[in-house]
């Protein structure tokens, strides 16, 4: 089964560290991929079973919404082969 896709996108670099320490911490997600978007914006990608991805996700939003402005967030439950083109 394919893994789920969660995306944290934050307006601080230490913040989006902070959000990618308290995913890994906080639930059995590993750490695909950090994007430099621009101005500012980081955007973290973590994967892996549902539950954990939107516990590591919800908790991000917590702990790194304390720190700077979450610019976004998305959980993709089962996402289509083709997206992985994109990340």
């Amino acid at each position: 089964m394919r893994q789920a896709i969660g995306m944290v996108e934050v307006r601080s670099l230490v913040a989006a560290i902070q959000a990618a320490d308290t995913m890994v911490k906080s639930a059995d997600v590993e750490i695909q991929t950090v994007e430099f978007v621009g101005s500012g914006a980081v955007a973290v990608i973590v994967t892996g079973e549902v539950a954990a991805v939107k516990a590591a996700v919800d908790n991000a939003i917590e702990t790194a919404g304390q720190l700077a402005e979450i610019i976004s967030t998305n959980v993709i439950a089962r996402p289509h082969d083709e997206v992985d083109r994109i990340i």
